[in-house]
C-alpha cells in the first residue's frame, strides 16, 4: 500500500513538472514546437500542459495585483485573471477557425486552439516574470493611478509578445503550401486586433483587478465607460499628480 502511494505521488509530481516544463520547450525551440503542432504530435498533452501552466501563471499575477487592496480582492483577482484569458480564447477561436476554412486553411480546430494556447502561455509566463517588478512598486508607492498604468503597460508588452508567438506559430502550422497565403495573413492580422479588443472589453467587464484605495471590495463593478477612456483618464490623473508634486 505504501509503495502504491509513493508511486502515485511520484507520478503526480512528474506530470506536474512536465506541465510546467512545456514553457521552456516553447521559448527555447518554438519552431520545432510549432512543427509538432502541425504534425499533430501529442496535441492533447501539449494543450493540457499549456492550460495548466497559463492558469497557474495568471492566478499568481492576479493575486499580486489584487494584494494592493484586500485579501478578498487578492483571491478575486487570482480567479478572474485566468478566466479573462480563457474566456477570451473560447470567444475568439471559432471565428479564426471558420474564416480560415473559407480562405482555404488546412488547420484543424485543435491545431488552432493549440497555437493560441501557446500565445496565452507565453503571455502568462511573461506576466509571471514581471510579478517581482509589480510587487516592488506595490511596496514602494501608494499612487493608485501609477500602479494601474504600470499594470496596463506590463499587460500590453506581455500580450504583444504573445501575439508575436501566435503569428509565427500560425505561419509554421499553416505551412508554405496553404492556398490563399496572403489572405490567410491578413485574416490573422485582423483576428489579432479582434482578439485584443475582445480581451480589453472582457477585462473591463469583469473588473476590478486591483481595487481603488478606500473603496469597499467588489467582485464586479457596474457597467459604464470603456477600457480606453479609463486608461486616458488614469494618465490625466497621474500627470496631474506629478504636476501638483
Amino acid at each position: 500500500m505504501a509503495d502504491t502511494t509513493a508511486r502515485t505521488t511520484q507520478a503526480t509530481r512528474q506530470v506536474g513538472a512536465q506541465d510546467f516544463s512545456i514553457v521552456e520547450r516553447i521559448l527555447r525551440n518554438r519552431n520545432a514546437f510549432f512543427i509538432e503542432i502541425r504534425e499533430g504530435v501529442e496535441l492533447p498533452e501539449k494543450m493540457r500542459a499549456m492550460l495548466i501552466s497559463s492558469i497557474t501563471f495568471f492566478a499568481i499575477y492576479g493575486a499580486v495585483m489584487g494584494s494592493t487592496h484586500s485579501l478578498w480582492q487578492t483571491l478575486s483577482s487570482a480567479v478572474k485573471l485566468p478566466i479573462l484569458f480563457i474566456v477570451t480564447l473560447f470567444v475568439c477561436v471559432p471565428s479564426l477557425y471558420f474564416f480560415g476554412l473559407l480562405i482555404g486553411s488546412n488547420q484543424s480546430l485543435r491545431q488552432n486552439l493549440a497555437v493560441i494556447l501557446t500565445a496565452i502561455t507565453v503571455t502568462g509566463v511573461l506576466l509571471l516574470s514581471c510579478a517581482p517588478i509589480t510587487l516592488f512598486f506595490l511596496l514602494t508607492t501608494s499612487q493608485y493611478q501609477f500602479f494601474k498604468l504600470l499594470n496596463v503597460g506590463i499587460f500590453t508588452i506581455s500580450a504583444l509578445m504573445g501575439i508575436v508567438f501566435l503569428y509565427q506559430g500560425m505561419k509554421v502550422v499553416s505551412g508554405p503550401e496553404v492556398s490563399g497565403a496572403a489572405s490567410h495573413k491578413w485574416l490573422l492580422v485582423f483576428w489579432m486586433f479582434v482578439y485584443a479588443f475582445v480581451g480589453s472589453q472582457m477585462a473591463w467587464t469583469i473588473r476590478p483587478f486591483i481595487g481603488a484605495p478606500g473603496s469597499p471590495f467588489e467582485i464586479f463593478r457596474q457597467l459604464g465607460g470603456n477600457f480606453y477612456a479609463d486608461v486616458l483618464r488614469s494618465i490625466g490623473e497621474f500627470l496631474g499628480f506629478l504636476i501638483v508634486r
